[in-house]
């Protein structure tokens, strides 16, 4: 049933996200279908202030109120009505990162974003007392590095939060977090849905003598999806539309981390299920079952917005290498006399590496533009090379291209199954998959994994917290009915992906066995051609 959208609105019978991305603020409005109604948006980038990453407070609040006027003057333009309220609003923004404020709400420091990499002490050390991976961008890294160093008012910190957190507050008071934010400001043990309480426990002790407070006063409180997160004051509402036009009163939903709304956009918050991105680098989501057992610092450890335990594998290095070679084909196009579109370039040579050898025929190619931890690569060094009996042809050319932008994830994807992890289905999106089946069917065999590639909303995560903010408005009118909120796994199944369209390919036999080989040439270049590239001595 599709909804008349005039209707919905003139009703409020529909959910308004935000998502504060790194170069973007998007507003998304959705109606009960979850269509798309309309959209705005704003560009921003940060600033390098003395020395660490920065956006200002007032950045945020204009953006926030210029992606708000942007999607009002859509809905104007194609509906000739002005929305004065919503069924519910959901905030989400890029994760980790450091906001601190004292007692008085206060700013301690500036606002220190994930792409920071100033806590490494902090973070070395909190992940040996924890016995679990606590990566340079989290929250707790950064507030630690500030005890390390003796901050100026680090022992006034009274409140610690995250962007999605802090614009939240402003709209509602409520010093809240959806779980699967607060999984990138500390550890979430996802039996109690709550910070891990024997890790705040040896946090205080480790600095009971250095600061005034305790951790566990500074933390927002987790909700999961679907919770009460409050409602919009009057001064939320002025700060997102000074005109006063929005009324207050709207209800919210849990803000979330740019991870989660990414899991939703993608229908990946089912455990066995997982999502992976593909662009400049590369991000697999791997839903568990349980928690992992071990210490592994290749994987960052988060949780989905309903709190399942999710490992992801980032890899630094995407696409970039393959699209400088496909670059160079389009100059060679033109300068024999082809007018070639390059996305036909693209099309053309993706489609001819799957006439290839499955194991590239003894090509290898190196996509690391910049160091890869995964695999011990300090520094950046890409290669390409091919032993003397190898077929060196343009689509084994290609195809070794293709192929080494999943070797770096497929070895974290290694890790994880030998704790026993396996992932039923994979979700691909990213400019890679593109050209229909190429990269699907490769990533497929390289990680073992059936691949499905299908419809997303073009607004991503912006689209995907207000489907969270749905889902908060489909729980509240089940309550007001006295039944019990449909789990969020199933409300994506049955009412928001139920017609999606989606193809999925299977991992082949012998495109498996051509991908092993081909990783196993990988493997055996990184102590021998990568070293001495990069100026280590054979061994």
């Amino acid at each position: 049933m599709t909804t008349d959208p005039r209707a919905a609105i003139a009703a409020s019978d529909t959910a308004l996200g935000i998502e504060f991305g790194s170069t973007r603020i998007k507003a998304v409005l959705i109606g009960p279908d979850h269509e798309v109604l309309a959209t705005g948006g704003h560009s921003w980038e940060n600033q390098l202030r003395d020395g660490l990453w920065s956006y200002t407070l007032d950045q945020v609040r204009d953006g926030l109120r210029d992606a708000y006027a942007a999607l009002v003057a859509d809905v104007r333009e194609r509906y000739g009505t002005t929305p004065t309220s919503y069924g519910c609003i959901g905030v989400s923004a890029m994760m980790h990162g450091y906001l601190a404020f004292d007692a008085d709400d206060r700013q301690i420091a500036p606002f220190r974003t994930w792409r920071n990499t100033n806590t490494g002490r902090a973070a070395n050390e909190l992940t040996r007392l924890f016995s679990f991976n606590i990566p340079l961008r989290w929250s707790i890294a950064h507030l630690h590095q500030g005890v390390l160093d003796g901050e100026d008012r680090i022992g006034e910190v009274a409140r610690l939060t995250t962007l999605a957190g802090w614009v939240h507050h402003q709209l509602t008071g409520r010093a809240v977090l959806g779980v699967g934010d607060a999984s990138g400001m500390f550890p979430i043990d996802s039996a109690t849905l709550t910070y891990d309480s024997s890790m705040i426990e040896a946090y205080e002790e480790l600095v009971a003598d250095r600061v005034p407070w305790r951790l566990r006063d500074l933390l927002p409180t987790v909700l999961c999806a679907g919770e009460d997160a409050g409602t919009l004051t009057p001064a939320g509402a002025a700060l997102i539309d000074p005109t006063g036009t929005l009324q207050p009163g709207i209800p919210l939903c849990p803000p979330e981390g740019d991870a989660g709304t990414g899991m939703i956009a993608t229908n990946a918050i089912a455990k066995r299920t997982g999502n992976i991105s593909c662009g400049t680098s590369v991000f697999l989501m791997a839903v568990l079952d349980n928690a992992l057992s071990g210490l592994h610092t290749e994987l960052d450890m988060v949780t989905t917005p309903d709190g399942s335990p999710v490992a992801m594998v980032h890899s630094n290095n995407g696409a970039s290498e393959l699209d400088a070679w496909v670059a160079m084909f389009a100059s060679f196009a033109r300068l024999i006399g082809a007018d070639v579109p390059t996305p036909a370039v693209y099309d053309a040579l993706y489609e001819h590496a799957l006439t290839g050898d499955e194991d590239a025929g003894g090509v290898v190619a190196y996509n690391t533009l910049s160091a890869e931890p995964l695999v011990g690569l300090t520094a950046a060094q890409p290669l390409f090379t091919h032993t003397p009996k190898a077929r060196v042809t343009l689509a084994n050319a290609v195809r070794a291209q293709l192929m080494s932008v999943f070797a770096a994830v497929r070895i974290g994807v290694d890790i994880l199954a030998e704790e026993g992890v396996r992932l039923d289905s994979l979700f691909a999106h990213g400019g890679l998959f593109k050209t229909p089946r190429v990269a699907q069917q490769i990533l497929a065999d390289a990680l073992e994994i059936p691949v499905s590639v299908g419809d997303t909303a073009g607004e991503g995560g912006a689209w995907g917290i207000a489907v969270l903010a749905r889902y908060r408005s489909a729980c509240v009118a089940m309550a007001e009915r006295g039944g019990a909120p449909q789990a969020l796994v199933e409300y994506l199944r049955d009412r928001v992906f139920a017609d999606a369209s989606v193809t999925t390919l299977a991992p082949t036999p012998e495109g498996v066995a051509g991908y092993e080989r081909f990783l196993e040439a990988y493997r055996t270049g990184l102590g021998g051609v990568e070293a001495t590239a990069l100026g280590a001595p054979l061994r």
